[in-house]
């Protein structure tokens, strides 16, 4: 991504994280991955705690971030409810049921990337 992308970019994801809280989404972190890749800027990672819950955010996600003017460009897994991909390019949102995120440890496997923990509070 372009150095001037970064911006907006966290910008989005941050606002994509705000939904993901506001949709009771727990354990929700940022993975600021521009430094540790070419692919995308930012990872939105969230636990949803059923898979009715997870798909539950995911949908709700995409519905809010259309009224924001983000577009997925490819999503995968949200209709099975387990782990859902929601790639808007300069981010990717994974929403996972937690046996699944604990399996695939995206944090540890992204371990170069700096991990902003989000709290309803450091959004606003």
């Amino acid at each position: 991504m372009a150095a001037s992308s970064k911006p907006q970019a966290l910008s989005a994801a941050r606002k994509a994280a705000e939904i993901c809280l506001d949709l009771k989404a727990e354990d929700v972190v940022i993975l600021d991955l521009s430094k540790a890749s070419t692919l995308t800027d930012c990872f939105v990672i969230a636990s949803g705690t059923s898979d009715a819950h997870v798909r539950s955010i995911g949908e709700r996600l995409i519905e809010s971030m259309r009224k924001e003017g983000q577009r997925p460009h490819h999503i995968e897994g949200l209709q099975q409810g387990r782990w859902a991909l929601i790639d808007y390019t300069d981010f990717v949102v994974h929403i996972f049921h937690p046996s699944l995120r604990n399996f695939y440890q995206l944090e540890r496997l992204w371990g170069d990337a700096e991990v902003i923990q989000v709290q309803p509070e450091t959004l606003r």
